[in-house]
């Protein structure tokens, strides 16, 4: 597989410096991406990188990802218009070691192929690197005139931030340059790969190698993922998309990819599944044929979430996602769990109910009328309940005399209510 081909084809090239191609069909050779390691999961904006080094795996590259233990106590500028939070090293180890769990589904680092997967720490080589030997064997191979040519320099100087720019974040160029060379020096590191905002850096640090070794090192970018609709992508209401399950539950996940427009699933699908280009022509012409089915959609959240979960909690996802429109889902309701049910319910009224009155037993009657107000009156609720537009917990309740016990509970706890075809309601028993 041609790498440069492939990521091409995909869409996932911006900029590639001249010399890469040839250097890669070459030989195989070691390229490195950076990751942030400000918290102890990836969100799905980092996935484009991840996806870089899957790929160049694929190709029978040998792929590092370096967490910027060090660089992240600093803070990149590119693309922000405030410094950061700076980590303690315990945070920060905490951190590598829940990014490279995640890592571990994308690449292989634990065959003893030519090519397997490593993942280093910058801070490993930075924190015993005195200031007095950084500026005398970095920084004097960087000019200060280089550095302020820089667009993320530019940006954060031209007044659109009121802050200002720190002389720490002004240094970090030259510290992603040192990760460069010493990974050149230590690993014969040939190649770095990044987002289209890394261009500067990355380029500092080959100008670095090339100045201090002579030797030649290449650069290849990414363009920043974007939405049709120009909003920014992986973001929701309640914040970044995380690939953690403690963060963004697998079926928030899944209904996150499924949800996508479909000029953004033609996209996405080619960047974060490794699908083969026949396959994807394949999807593309069925969604021209008959949109409303949304076969992209529904392969690129397959695809992703048993990518990053597993395939039983792809499975859930999809069961989960059904209740809402099946007559037969009592029994998948009462399988999935607390977090997925409130997502699944999210934004639908709540009325909190004594656990005393549950327990005791209450008709049904009493309990969606005068302990919650589900129904104004108990002709309406009969009414509906005689029409057949009275749901419990999805199984259709006729009679309103019905007593209501602690065994009717979902995860010990809830009671879903759903009157007609679209009216939910969710009782907190408390």
């Amino acid at each position: 597989m041609n790498f440069i081909e492939e990521l091409t084809w995909r869409g996932m090239i911006h900029t590639v410096m001249p010399g890469t191609e040839e250097q890669l069909q070459k030989e195989m050779t070691t390229a490195y991406l950076g990751i942030d390691p400000t918290a102890d999961s990836l969100h799905i904006g980092h996935l484009v990188g991840v996806m870089m080094l899957k790929h160049f795996q694929r190709a029978g590259h040998k792929p590092i990802a370096l967490v910027g233990g060090a660089t992240g106590m600093i803070g990149d500028p590119s693309m922000k218009s405030q410094e950061r939070k700076l980590l303690d090293e315990e945070t920060l180890r905490h951190n590598q070691e829940a990014i490279k769990k995640q890592l571990s589904k994308f690449l292989d680092f634990d065959s003893d192929a030519p090519n397997a997967a490593e993942l280093v720490n910058n801070y490993d080589w930075m924190k015993n690197f005195s200031f007095l030997d950084f500026i005398r064997d970095v920084g004097k191979h960087s000019t200060v005139n280089y550095m302020m040519a820089k667009d993320s320099v530019k940006k954060r100087l031209s007044g659109e931030s009121q802050q200002g720019m720190s002389f720490t974040e002004f240094s970090y160029q030259l510290v992603q340059g040192y990760d460069f060379l010493t990974l050149y020096k230590e690993k014969n590191c040939r190649l770095q790969l990044g987002g289209s905002d890394q261009w500067g850096n990355i380029t500092t640090g080959t100008e670095l190698i090339r100045r201090t070794e002579g030797g030649e090192a290449y650069a290849l970018t990414c363009p920043l993922i974007t939405k049709a609709d120009g909003g920014k992508f992986g973001k929701t209401e309640s914040g970044n998309v995380w690939l953690d399950p403690r963060y963004t539950t697998p079926y928030k996940f899944y209904q996150f990819w499924l949800n996508v427009s479909d000029a953004d699933a033609e996209k996405y699908i080619k960047i974060f599944t490794a699908l083969s280009r026949e396959e994807i022509e394949e999807l593309v012409a069925e969604q021209a044929k008959d949109p409303g089915l949304r076969p992209l959609q529904k392969r690129l959240a397959k695809e992703i979430t048993i990518m990053v979960h597993s395939e039983t909690d792809y499975e859930a996802a999809v069961e989960a996602s059904q209740i809402l429109f099946s007559n037969k889902a009592s029994e998948t309701l009462r399988k999935i769990d607390e977090e997925t049910l409130l997502a699944v319910f999210e934004g639908v009224p709540q009325f909190e109910v004594a656990k005393a009155d549950v327990e005791s037993g209450v008709k049904l009657v009493d309990l969606l009328t005068e302990k919650a107000a589900v129904f104004p009156s108990k002709g309406e609720l009969r009414k509906l309940a005689q029409q057949g537009g009275l749901s419990i917990n999805k199984e259709k309740v006729a009679d309103v005399n019905a007593v209501v016990d602690a065994g009717m509970l979902l995860n010990d706890k809830y009671i879903l209510v759903q009157k007609g075809k679209k009216n939910y309601f969710l009782l907190i028993v408390k």
